[in-house]
């Protein structure tokens, strides 16, 4: 299985592993055949461990390598300062541009971000979900398009331990799509679409993440550290509050802990 990874053009090993985190979004979307409504303690702690992981997953799979990447530069930090905080200005512009809102926003008319659109409250929650798997995406196509540049610090079975994670949380992450729209009142069939529809765009950026560290090889120290802090501004505009705007404030926390604990333990035994 290895080698006939290893044998994919880094493009194409991208776009592979980004169907997989959509596929294993499904799945999580799934969850609504199942169960009839979502347990609010359920999806605090899914919430959580998502953090947790994308944490994770934005330290020792691409910021560390990034760091590491730019050793022998008088400014080794630099590089990834600069792509950090471009990671977070990035989020916060698509936060101007895409209409959207977040799961926890208690009225549509004012809480709504973005431009001004009729979209009904679905599909606003369906666009907050989708704009925040970007930066997944990317970190994915970076992770693998770093192998071809030849660095030493981009592996094959890094990139495969930040793909793994980045699925692991997209599981939760679907349920806690598809569920309340569900619970709303819609379909099974419909909250599921919605729900699986999140994702799909995480194998158009992984593509797009290889091919831009492919053609300018450079790039590679920002471009990590750029999926990086696009990750962490995710984190701490939605999921942490999200789990945090409950009652189980310390389930999440410690959800939190699982989730980062489980992705430092993929990225230390496979990186």
């Amino acid at each position: 299985m290895l080698d006939s990874i290893s044998n994919m053009p880094p493009f194409l090993q991208a776009l592979f592993a980004g169907i997989i985190t959509w596929l294993l979004t499904a799945l999580g979307a799934a969850t609504v055949f199942v169960f009839k409504s979502v347990n609010e303690k359920v999806l605090n702690s899914m919430q959580g461990f998502a953090a947790g992981i994308m944490i994770a997953a934005s330290f020792w799979s691409l910021l560390q390598p990034a760091i590491e990447s730019s050793s022998d530069s008088a400014a080794p930090w630099l590089p990834a300062a600069i792509g950090f905080l471009l990671g977070g200005v990035f989020i916060r512009s698509l936060d101007y541009v895409i209409p959207h809102m977040h799961r926890n926003a208690p009225d549509e008319s004012q809480h709504q971000e973005g431009v001004e659109t009729s979209l009904n409250k679905n599909t606003l929650l369906l666009l907050a979900i989708t704009l925040h798997n970007i930066p997944e995406g990317l970190a994915i196509g970076v992770a693998f398009g770093g192998i071809a540049t030849g660095n030493e610090h981009a592996t094959l079975l890094g990139a495969l331990g930040l793909a793994i994670g980045i699925g692991i949380q997209n599981i939760p992450e679907g349920a806690a799509l598809s569920l309340p729209i569900h619970a709303s009142g819609q379909s099974k069939w419909k909250a599921f679409n919605y729900g699986q529809a999140s994702a799909l765009v995480e194998p158009v950026f992984a593509t797009v993440g290889a091919a831009a560290v492919l053609v300018v090889t450079p790039i590679l120290p920002y471009a990590l550290a750029f999926a990086a802090g696009a990750m962490i501004f995710v984190v701490v505009e939605e999921l942490i509050p999200d789990s945090q705007a409950g009652k189980n404030t310390d389930l999440a926390t410690l959800s939190l802990m699982v989730g980062f604990t489980i992705m430092m333990i993929l990225d230390v035994a496979l990186g």
